[in-house]
């Protein structure tokens, strides 16, 4: 053992004091994560890649076939990005869907990565936002990250026709997955933009692209990101191009969201976090967790320093806050609160047991948590700021 590593362990054990259970201190849980990381990895990759293997994914009864091939070399740490590119169709014959999905195989190229299409485990005209998708997709990035050391800060998203209507869906409710997202010549119906507040957004669509008012919701979908980004200084990233003079085809012009994407790399820890459950629900989005998810709650949570603010939460909710060094001091007190009620404070230790449950519940070596506190929500006279009108949906869509 080094002096450093030596020093280290003994003031953990001074910190902890003599009495057992002790809390881990700073070091050990820097180690339970890693030690965690790699059994979790080394016990499961033999069963993944056989999955990769097989190019098809099942989850909870649902098949996804995954086509996949990679540009560009490795990263100087050996990790890649990840692509993944949603196919359009829908609503149509297997062999109209299996031909989107060849279409989709080569129609954007990364400068480097693993670039993924799956084939949607559907037919029906919304294919790509059912709720096996949702598992699938986390499914496709934990065997990529273990197997094909997929960096989980580097994912993307993107989708054509169908498979933008999916990126409208998918990407607010499961924006704590994505560094970046694409929206091509897809329509919206009754997704809502304000889960996106800490995942940069682009829209592509034709200038001509008419029907079920594709050009006319996207453009309305950029009035709405402006004024969510002009009332959040900083949050709302995002792009809009309506390609003058295209219709539903856009002559690859669409391409370059790739690069533009590519530019961000996902904060797992955001200062603020607006968590809008659609009607497919996730129990955890950045470092918040609920245990009974329902859909249209709305959670609004911000931090600075010791400080965990809850801005804006249903009455009697039941939240985790999940933490780490990364984002304050452990060692010190911690206080949460809403609307000027103090729900707790005091230490907040760092356990194993929260590091195995956040690395059991998705396997994802960057957003694996040390510590959390539980508190329930109370009944605020807060009033939340109106989100921006949601564009009207066709009848026929």
């Amino acid at each position: 053992m080094t002096t450093f590593a030596l020093s280290a362990y003994l003031l953990c054990i001074a910190a902890a004091g003599a009495d057992a259970p002790k809390p881990l201190c700073r070091s050990e849980a820097t180690a339970a994560v890693e030690a965690a990381v790699k059994r979790i990895a080394d016990r499961s990759r033999a069963e993944r890649a056989a999955e990769l293997k097989s190019g098809v994914l099942a989850v909870d009864g649902a098949r996804m076939p995954i086509w996949a091939t990679q540009f560009g070399p490795k990263s100087k740490d050996g990790t890649r990005p990840l692509w993944i590119s949603m196919h359009g169709g829908g609503g149509a014959p297997a062999k109209v869907n299996d031909q989107q999905w060849d279409n989709q195989k080569r129609l954007y190229q990364p400068a480097e990565g693993v670039y993924v299409a799956p084939r949607a485990p559907s037919n029906e005209w919304n294919l790509w936002h059912q709720a096996p998708v949702d598992r699938l997709f986390e499914r496709l990035i934990e065997d990529l990250v273990i197997c094909e050391r997929v960096d989980p800060d580097r994912v993307y998203l993107m989708g054509y026709s169908a498979g933008g209507d999916g990126v409208y869906q998918l990407a607010p409710r499961m924006a704590d997955r994505f560094a970046a997202a694409s929206m091509m010549a897809g329509h919206p119906n009754d997704a809502r933009p304000e889960g996106l507040r800490n995942l940069p957004f682009a829209i592509h669509v034709g200038g001509d692209d008419g029907a079920f008012d594709r050009n006319k919701v996207a453009a309305q979908w950029g009035v709405m990101l402006d004024a969510l980004a002009q009332s959040d200084p900083g949050a709302y990233v995002h792009q809009v191009e309506v390609h003058a003079g295209k219709g539903h085809w856009m002559d690859r012009e669409d391409a370059s969201a790739v690069p533009w994407m590519a530019k961000y790399t996902r904060n797992a820890r955001p200062q603020k976090v607006v968590w809008l459950q659609d009607d497919v629900t996730h129990p955890r989005f950045y470092w918040l967790a609920v245990d009974e998810p329902k859909p249209g709650q709305r959670l609004v949570v911000t931090r600075q320093g010791q400080e965990i603010t809850i801005v804006e939460a249903p009455p009697s909710l039941a939240v985790r806050i999940l933490l780490d060094d990364t984002m304050l001091d452990l060692d010190k007190d911690v206080r949460v609160t809403q609307d000027g009620k103090e729900l707790f404070t005091g230490r907040v230790p760092r356990s194993k047991a929260v590091i195995e449950r956040t690395l059991q519940e998705r396997f994802d070596p960057k957003a694996a948590f040390t510590a959390e506190v539980k508190v329930v929500t109370v009944a605020t006279a807060v009033v939340a700021p109106a989100a921006p009108a949601a564009p009207a949906v066709p009848a026929t869509r």
